[in-house]
């Protein structure tokens, strides 16, 4: 049976500490060794103030830092950014202050190596950091996801894809959120994390996961050794089905995971939280589909008052569905998969998921 710890927590580090210290003794502590490269990959998906919640908080990865610091291993601490230099994050999300004259190494990953990850996928590029880690912990962020429902322990190692090979994989995925979420599991699988740990002190819930999202405050650090384990219990202490959440269903599909979990700790179901609104993205005959996903499902759209035409959302939307001139910015909603990296990676917080109209009257119809 799976194991998977919920502390109370607080961004007090002389509280914070012990949590993260006892965690980590109690999930992998034997398994580090001196003389160990340990990789910890947090969530840096933008350059964002800690508060907004939408990075790992620098204090929980610094409380795993020196954990490992204190076994006598190496620590280097990596992401793959979806925007911004790799530097700013460190310097807006404030890991430049909080890290100052501890030794560690921050490294953007940038050099990837051909994994083979199985069917359908076959071999796709890892990050190498990644994949020659002795050992790697796993500190995520619970967020709400636009696309994906929510970002937990999973969902936060597609950040060992590099660069602009993400984006690649949306496209190739298309309006397939089962077939994105298996290809997540899989790079999961291949990279293997030995310890996850979900900062949810300061959660996201809303339009995540990105500067669109809402922070929410749950006071919850969650751990465990199996991030499907972790994710499964973070969707039971939020009173959802684990199955709504693609990654999990994936998994299971695959055998990878198991539902009978003996949860520890400071377990506690939360109340009225936000989840994204999420449309099927396929729906009646093959012909109609491109036009019914046009007129009649969720999409992307720009709050203009908010928008400074930074270009971030264009240059990284995978279908190439964006254009802009100087006052605003145009989406080809045929072209358009709803992948939402566009929400996910604007620093501006200026674009959302919303309905159209002819949506909302049908759903209304439905529903009366």
């Amino acid at each position: 049976m799976k194991e998977v710890v919920f502390r109370k927590a607080e961004y007090d580090y002389a509280v914070l500490k012990p949590s993260v210290f006892e965690m980590i003794d109690s999930i992998c502590g034997s398994s580090i060794r001196k003389s160990m490269k340990v990789l910890i990959k947090p969530n840096m998906l933008l350059p964002a103030n800690p508060e907004a919640a939408v990075i790992s908080h620098p204090l929980v990865v610094k409380a795993a830092a020196e954990y490992i610091l204190e076994k006598g291993a190496s620590v280097q601490i990596s992401d793959s950014p979806a925007v911004g230099l790799f530097d700013k994050i460190l310097k807006e999300g404030g890991y430049n202050k909080v890290f100052k004259g501890l030794d560690v190494e921050f490294k953007a990953f940038k050099t990837s190596v051909k994994v083979d990850i199985g069917e359908p996928f076959g071999f796709i590029d890892i990050s190498k950091d990644a994949m020659e880690a002795d050992f790697i912990i796993n500190v995520a962020k619970l967020k709400s996801h636009a696309q994906m429902f929510l970002t937990l322990g999973v969902k936060n190692i597609f950040g060992c894809i590099v660069g602009m090979k993400k984006p690649e994989w949306h496209l190739r995925s298309g309006i397939n959120r089962e077939m994105f979420a298996s290809l997540i599991v899989r790079i999961y699988k291949a990279v293997n994390p030995q310890a996850t740990i979900v900062d949810g002190i300061l959660g996201m819930e809303g339009q995540g996961p990105g500067k669109g999202g809402t922070p929410r405050y749950i006071g919850r650090l969650i751990g465990g050794k199996c991030a499907f384990s972790v994710d499964i219990s973070i969707c039971r202490m939020l009173g959802i089905d684990p199955d709504i959440l693609p990654t999990n269903k994936a998994a299971k599909d695959i055998n990878l995971t198991e539902y009978d979990i003996n949860i520890t700790g400071d377990f506690k179901e939360v109340s009225g939280f936000v989840f994204p609104d999420q449309d099927r993205l396929v729906f009646g005959p093959k012909f109609m589909q491109k036009s019914l996903r046009r007129h009649f499902i969720q999409r992307p759209f720009a709050d203009n008052s908010l928008c400074r035409l930074c270009g971030e959302c264009w240059k990284y939307c995978p279908a190439g569905s964006i254009a802009h001139d100087k006052k605003k910015l145009y989406f080809d909603y045929e072209k358009c998969i709803r992948c939402y990296c566009c929400i996910e990676v604007c620093p501006e917080g200026a674009l959302r998921a919303a309905e159209t109209l002819p949506g909302k009257i049908i759903r209304k119809m439905l529903i009366s």
